[in-house]
């Protein structure tokens, strides 16, 4: 898998692609006011629908460089800062590697 945490992402995105689930379910990426940028992650139909996650954050309180990342329902979401979104990316990718099928 790629070093980098975009190509990585685009490379898991991918992978879940299956003719069905990129019709119903994706990645959303937005930004914020504070300013900064949201990210949703459908986990519906791939390996991780069932895998807990336990929320993780960094700096919250700060205004500048913060990002917290939780799971809700079959969805996987993260906050943070103008320039964090590469964090949240690798919070996101750490966990689906720890949680790989053997």
């Amino acid at each position: 898998m790629a070093d980098d945490a975009l190509t990585w992402l685009e490379d898991w995105y991918a992978s879940q692609c299956d003719g069905l689930w990129e019709h119903g379910y994706g990645i959303e990426i937005g930004n914020i006011d504070n300013p900064g940028w949201t990210l949703k992650i459908d986990l519906i139909g791939t390996n991780l629908q069932n895998t807990p996650f336990e929320e993780a954050q960094h700096n919250f309180d700060d205004e500048v460089s913060w990002w917290k990342c939780w799971r809700d329902a079959g969805e996987f979401h993260a906050v943070c800062g103008a320039r964090n979104l590469r964090s949240v990316i690798e919070v996101f990718r750490a966990w689906v590697e720890t949680n790989q099928p053997k």
